[in-house]
């Protein structure tokens, strides 16, 4: 075997093993990798259930209820779709109707999202990029005059103006 012979078989040779390390971390990374979609997404893309993804949109007004054992019922919405979603623990202080969330969990047979993990929106301006995209396409959310975000349902109250009397 020549030199240059050897020399392209230990290229080649170690291509090959490079190659196989970075398929085995691709193919170990591919179950961590979690999606975004809002619910008219959802609606729209057919997801299979016991896909695992985060679901983000405003919590919607009168579907909040307490269950026994620390399970909570309600509705995700970005007023184009509605799902229904089950999260057993406690939920972050800041969550109530109306407000923005994210959800991380997966899809049920029936419909349902199953929660795992519930994120709510940390002061008055915050809300999650994909959220707040997914509301600006829906027009329910606007950037105000500042740069923070306004709910389109109220934007005199959050631009700072003051009501006369």
């Amino acid at each position: 075997m020549t030199r240059k012979s050897r020399r392209l078989t230990l290229i080649a040779s170690c291509g090959g093993v490079l190659a196989v390390a970075v398929g085995l971390i691709l193919w170990q990374m591919s179950g961590a990798i979690v999606f975004f979609r809002s619910p008219a997404e959802v609606a729209a893309q057919g997801v299979a259930p016991g896909t695992r993804f985060r679901l983000g949109g405003l919590v919607l007004d009168g579907s909040l209820k307490r269950g026994p054992d620390q399970t909570v019922d309600f509705a995700v919405t970005d007023t184009k779709g509605t799902i229904p979603v089950q999260y057993k623990g406690l939920l972050p202080d800041l969550f109530r109707e109306g407000q923005g969330v994210v959800a991380e969990g997966t899809l049920d047979t029936g419909g349902t999202f199953r929660a795992d993990t519930v994120l709510a929106k940390h002061d008055e301006s915050y809300m999650p990029r994909e959220v707040a995209d997914a509301l600006k396409a829906q027009g329910r959310w606007q950037e105000g005059k500042d740069g923070k975000p306004v709910k389109a349902e109220s934007p005199d109250t959050s631009l700072g103006k003051r009501s006369e009397r």
